[in-house]
């Protein structure tokens, strides 16, 4: 990430905190959901010195086009065996809010298993979120903490010459507007 080099907040950038797209994990739209989980695994970001790990994978066409994101609870919603994701989610509370017999949840746990790793060879175009929001590596700050709260997002994806270069988190956001606050 780069890191604001002490920069007055009022000519802060969106560039001055973005993570840039190669220390980001993206993948293309083909890719699993197991394959979407290894790339989570590899990324750690860092941030005011603390290690933070990423809640999004930015998911791309052929053309290294932006189509979604795929957030890690995308990921377990798409692992969901398929005879729980058509239930209620009242019926689906009722079935783990039981007295198990152990000599029995062998034979339920693997089949459990079984289905989660059969879901996880869906590809991630099934779980992913559309784009809703872009901002220019060139925006003042205060535009990312504007879209952020309209649109309810934790991240977006930053452009230069509309290409993606980067993306913006909340995380390193707030970290400079605590400066200016504390």
């Amino acid at each position: 990430m780069n890191q604001a080099k002490s920069k007055p907040f009022e000519e802060m950038r969106v560039a001055d905190v973005m993570v840039p797209l190669n220390d980001y994990p993206h993948i293309p739209y083909w890719f699993t959901l197991r394959q979407a989980i290894v790339e989570f695994q590899k990324f750690q970001l860092e941030v005011a010195g603390r290690q933070s790990l990423p809640r999004y994978v930015l998911v791309f066409d052929e053309a290294y086009q932006l189509l979604g994101t795929v957030r890690r609870r995308d990921i377990l919603k798409g692992l969901e065996p398929p005879f729980l994701v058509s239930r209620t989610r009242k019926y689906r509370m009722r079935l783990f809010d039981i007295e198990v017999d152990p000599n029995l949840s062998e034979l339920s746990y693997d089949k459990m298993v079984k289905s989660i790793r059969s879901q996880a060879e869906r590809s991630v175009s099934d779980v992913m979120q559309p784009i809703v929001a872009t901002i220019n590596h060139d925006d003042h700050l205060m535009k990312a903490v504007s879209e952020f709260v309209q649109y309810d997002l934790a991240l977006l994806p930053v452009l230069k010459d509309d290409k993606v270069v980067g993306v913006v988190r909340t995380v390193g956001v707030f970290e400079e507007l605590a400066k200016i606050v504390l």
